[in-house]
């Protein structure tokens, strides 16, 4: 389904296309979300996977055996947690990008902008707490590939 040939051929609808696009933005909006904090990378990677699973396996596939992404998506998938790392390192970047918007970006007469953005961050907090803390980082990338689809 994901060859290049299938690409091609008169099955590849405009829903599908919009898929693919989607996936492919949303790959590009995870691996900037590696690097920039204000971007999260599993959302974006699960919605990437949600949008290839229904356009195309072989990007669905390569999606889940990349070795940046991989493990993302297994982790979350097999509801392994979060390293406690990860934690700590995501709400201190987040806040602390979130207070340089809230006190240096946006202007006091957007108050209510202030504050939207302040809830936003305490659920996103609430929301990481809530996942399960992963003590240590015992599972390598082969162990992760065992866990994979055969293509």
């Amino acid at each position: 389904m994901g060859s290049k040939q299938d690409l091609l051929n008169s099955n590849a609808t405009p829903k599908r296309w919009l898929l693919l696009m989607a996936g492919l933005l949303c790959v590009g909006l995870a691996a900037a979300g590696t690097v920039l904090p204000l971007l999260p990378t599993t959302p974006f990677l699960l919605l990437a996977a949600a949008c290839f699973a229904r356009s195309s396996e072989k990007l669905h596939r390569w999606l889940h055996t990349n070795r940046l992404f991989g493990p993302y998506l297994l982790a979350y998938r097999n509801g392994e947690g979060i390293p406690l790392k990860a934690k700590i390192a995501t709400l201190l970047l987040l806040w602390v990008s979130l207070s340089a918007s809230l006190l240096l970006v946006i202007p006091p007469r957007l108050w209510f902008v202030r504050i939207a953005l302040a809830l936003i961050g305490a659920g996103v907090t609430v929301h990481i707490l809530r996942i399960k803390t992963r003590q240590q980082e015992k599972r390598l990338w082969g162990a992760y590939q065992r866990d994979l689809p055969k293509a």
